[in-house]
C-alpha cells in the first residue's frame, strides 16, 4: 500500500525525521488558508499523487506569494497529471500539498527498503540526489552506496560513517546523520515499510538535514497491525480492477497485452506470461486465483480479465495441487455462461482431477480450447488471437 507525499512526511515526524512545514489542502481555498498558516514568503505547491516524476510534469510549483498559491492550486487541481510512472492516461489531482520553501544548498538521496537479495534491511544512498536519480543509477552506478544492515547488530557508528562519506557530509550536517538515520530506520521496521524514500534528502544552507520529499510504501500483509497506516489508504489512487480484484481474494495487476491471463500460483503465472512473450505476444493482466479458488471468485476472474477492452483473448492455465481441477473447471464453465464470451479461450489443466476437469469442459458444449501443456496453450492462444 502507498501513501501520498504529506501522509509519509507526518508519519516520518512521528520518528523525529525533520521535514518542512506543510498542510494538505482539497481546495483552492484550504490552500490559500494553509499557506497563510506557513512562515513564507516562498511557498511550495505540490500535486499529490502516487506517482514519481511530479516535478517534470508540472506537478511541484515554487511560488512567492499567497495569490500565486491559489493561482497554481486552480491550475492543477482536478486536472490530470501525467508522469513517466503514471502512463498516458495520467492521475487526476485531488490534493495539494502547500510547503514552507527552504534555502536548499545540495540535494541527496536516500532510501531504505527490503533487499531480496541479501534477506536484510538495506540503505541505499546517494549524493546526486533529484529528479534524475533513475539516470544516476544507469550511467554512474559507484555513486550509488548499498548498505545491507545485519539484523543480529542493528545499525552501528560504522553505518553513519560510511553514509556521511558517500554523501559528503562534514561537521555539524553530519553529526545530524545518526539521529537522521535511526528515525527513518524505525519508522520502517515499527510500521512494517517496505520502503521509505527521501528524494532529495536536502542539506540547508544553514547546514541541517531536512527530508524535502517522501514516499513510503508498506506490506500489505502487516497492515492489520497498523490502522493507523491503513485509514491513510486513497482508493482514488489505486486501479478499480485491483480493486476489485482485492475483495475477492485475487491477486490482479493490469498489464499493456492483449491476453488476458488466469492462473493459480505467482510462479506459475510469471511463466505463463514468459511464454505468452516468447510465442510473439504480450499478457494484459497478472492474475493469481490462488490454491483455494471457487466457482464465485473464478466467475469474479473472468469478469475483471473482461473488463479490459485490450483484451482479445483468455489463457487459463491451472496445475492442481491444493487447487482441483475439476473445481475450476466448473468455474469456468460456469462463468462463460454467465457472463458469456465472444473472445478466445485456452484451457490448460494439470494435476489434481484433471481427467475429470477435462471431461466437464468437454461436456459443456462451449467453445472452450484445450491445451496439452503450457507451450501448447501459448501457441494456441496466440494463434487465436491472430
Amino acid at each position: 500500500m502507498n501513501v501520498h507525499e504529506h501522509q509519509a512526511k507526518a508519519l516520518l515526524s512521528e520518528y523525529g525525521v525533520p521535514v518542512p512545514r506543510g498542510q494538505a489542502a482539497f481546495t483552492v481555498d484550504e490552500a490559500v488558508m494553509a499557506a497563510k498558516e506557513l512562515s513564507g514568503p516562498v511557498y511550495v505547491v505540490k500535486a499529490q499523487i502516487h506517482a514519481g516524476g511530479r516535478g517534470k510534469a508540472g506537478g511541484v510549483k515554487v511560488v512567492k506569494s499567497i495569490d500565486e498559491v491559489s493561482e497554481v492550486a486552480t491550475e492543477i487541481l482536478g486536472k490530470k497529471l501525467v508522469t513517466h510512472q503514471t502512463g498516458s492516461e495520467g492521475r487526476v489531482v485531488r490534493c495539494l500539498y502547500i510547503e514552507d520553501g527552504c534555502n536548499v544548498a545540495y540535494e541527496l538521496y536516500l532510501s531504505i527498503l527490503v533487499d531480496r537479495c541479501t534477506s536484510r534491511i538495506t540503505i541505499i544512498a546517494s549524493s546526486e540526489g533529484g529528479m534524475d536519480i533513475e539516470e544516476v543509477a544507469a550511467s554512474q552506478p559507484e555513486k550509488i552506496l548499498s548498505l545491507a544492515i545485519d539484523p543480529a547488530t542493528g545499525l552501528q557508528p560504522h553505518h553513519m560513517r560510511r553514509l556521511s562519506g558517500i554523501l559528503g557530509l562534514t561537521g555539524g550536517t553530519a553529526k545530524q546523520m545518526p539521529n537522521f538515520i535511526h528515525g527513518i530506520f524505525m519508522a520502517f521496521t515499527s510500521l512494517d515499510a517496505s520502503l521509505i524514500e527521501i528524494n532529495p534528502l536536502v542539506v540547508t544552507k544553514d547546514g541541517n538535514l531536512l527530508a524535502l520529499d517522501a514516499k513510503m510504501s508498506f506490506d500489505d500483509n502487516a497492515l492489520y497491525r497498523h490502522p493507523n497506516v491503513t485509514k491513510l489508504r486513497d482508493l482514488n489512487e489505486e486501479d478499480p480492477a485491483e480493486l476489485r480484484a482485492s475483495e475477492f481474494d485475487l491477486n490482479y495487476i493490469k498489464l499493456d497485452g492483449e491476453i488476458g491471463c488466469m492462473v493459480n500460483g505467482a510462479g506459475l503465472a510469471m511463466a505463463t506470461m514468459d511464454i505468452i512473450e516468447l510465442h510473439g505476444a504480450s499478457p494484459a493482466n497478472f492474475l493469481d486465483v490462488g490454491g483455494s479458488a471457487t466457482t464465485e471468485r473464478v466467475t469474479e476472474a473472468f469478469k475483471i480479465i473482461l473488463s479490459d477492452e485490450s483484451v482479445k483473448g483468455i489463457l487459463v492455465n491451472i496445475f492442481g495441487g491444493i487447487m482441483r481441477c475439476d473445481i475450476i473447471a466448473e468455474g469456468v464453465v460456469s462463468a462463460v455462461r454467465t457472463i458469456g464470451l465472444d473472445k478466445p479461450l485456452v484451457v490448460r489443466l494439470e494435476g489434481t482431477n484433471v481427467e475429470e476437469g477435462k471431461k466437464l469442459m468437454a461436456k459443456s458444449g462451449l467453445s472452450i480450447i484445450p491445451a496439452e501443456n503450457l507451450a501448447d496453450a501459448a501457441s494456441k492462444i496466440v494463434a487465436a488471437i491472430r
